[in-house]
């Protein structure tokens, strides 16, 4: 991660559930590198990506690379 980006999602009570590590895509697609970040809220996630802290260094990773970016909401229900 980069150092730019630790305070920006400190500031909103990220944590990474999966950063890159080894893989297996046996349906769909994939990227080489793979995240998964929790947030405190779906709110939070949204408010992060908005933030203008973010947007500043969105516009220094979009000219270098690609990305799918999905904000979506946790599920707290009854588990398998």
């Amino acid at each position: 991660m980069s150092p730019r980006m630790r305070p920006r999602l400190r500031k909103y009570r990220a944590r990474f559930l999966v950063r890159a590590g080894q893989f297996e895509n046996p349906e769909g697609g994939s990227r080489t590198r793979n995240a998964v970040i929790e947030f405190p809220s779906y709110k939070a996630a949204v408010d992060c990506w908005h933030s203008p802290e973010y947007q500043e260094v969105l516009k220094l990773r979009l000219p270098v690379s690609t990305a799918d970016l999905i904000i979506i909401e946790g599920y707290e229900g009854p588990q398998p």
